[in-house]
């Protein structure tokens, strides 16, 4: 496949016309339709939709746009970085996380890494929904016990666990007690176990509060609505202040926090930073380092 063709239908498709991307490339308006024309045939398929004044993509020309646009700004960038002797991070930078991580932590951490790098453009999503890296132009996903996936890569950078904690007002519970709960998801609607000095003991809550937001769940169960099953990192802080009793451990699976990048790229500079910042942020992954984020 012609580079030249592709990168001309790139900066066309990036800049939603011919005559837009003439101007801003300094290139000729017929050179560029010539071009794509060109990519089209070769690939005897259409990757525009002509109107009269508009130019728009078509499905084939969305998927040719996300897959290659990435590529070949990084193939620019590595040029311009050997050719000024070293690749420095710039660009634009999107991430997509998890809403209690950004809530606690990433307002900070981006503050620090756009200070360190004023040259990358970050831009930070939160969410807890997977999102489709490639479709959606994200650079870097953090998820939570995400599953396997074949075409991304990346590491655990921070553990955490579930505990059941509750105001003074209420009392720890017996076997198969009925105990006011605040809940977050349906899965929680069902008995509850604990570890505790005590060993495993297993009891029945009434759901007296729903909350979409594990930050709210924990300001109810401090009011003393109800016990709360809640990350160590987001009220170790309570514990020690005593504004909240531990009653035990969770039986449910260890949290970790993976970034993950697509394997099929090299990795840029600006990415490798990002990773590098999360690596000083949380240097041992313990659930105390986050929770220090609380009181920065």
């Amino acid at each position: 496949m012609d580079l030249l063709a592709l990168a001309d239908f790139t900066l066309v498709a990036r800049h939603e016309g011919f005559g837009r991307a003439a101007r801003e490339s300094g290139r000729p308006k017929a050179t560029l339709s010539r071009r794509v024309s060109e990519l089209e045939t070769a690939l005897s398929t259409r990757l525009f939709e002509r109107g009269g004044r508009s130019l728009k993509l078509t499905e084939e020309g969305r998927v040719l746009y996300a897959r290659t646009s990435r590529l070949l700004l990084e193939m620019e960038e590595a040029t311009a970085a050997v050719a000024s002797g070293g690749e420095k991070p710039r660009g634009r930078l999107r991430v997509s996380a998890p809403l209690l991580f950004c809530q606690i932590a990433m307002g900070k951490i981006a503050a620090e890494f756009a200070q360190e790098y004023p040259e990358v453009r970050l831009e930070v999503t939160s969410e807890d929904r997977p999102v489709d890296m490639i479709e959606e132009g994200f650079d870097v996903v953090i998820r939570v016990n995400p599953g396997p996936d074949e075409s991304l890569v990346g590491r655990a950078f921070l553990r955490d666990r579930l505990v059941i904690v509750a105001s003074s007002e209420h009392s720890r519970p017996e076997e198969n007690d009925l105990v006011p709960a605040v809940v977050r998801t349906e899965a929680e609607l069902s008995d509850w176990s604990m570890r505790s000095s005590e060993g495993l003991k297993s009891f029945r809550i009434d759901p007296v509060l729903s909350l979409s937001s594990l930050v709210m769940v924990r300001d109810a169960v401090r009011a003393g609505i109800g016990a709360g099953r809640l990350p160590l990192s987001l009220v170790s802080h309570d514990l020690l202040a005593g504004n909240l009793i531990l009653w035990g451990d969770a039986d449910a699976p260890d949290i970790a926090l993976w970034v993950l990048y697509p394997s099929r790229r090299l990795l840029s500079s600006r990415v490798s930073a990002f990773l590098n910042k999360l690596k000083r942020s949380f240097p041992s992954g313990a659930p105390e380092e986050l929770a220090a984020f609380l009181l920065r």
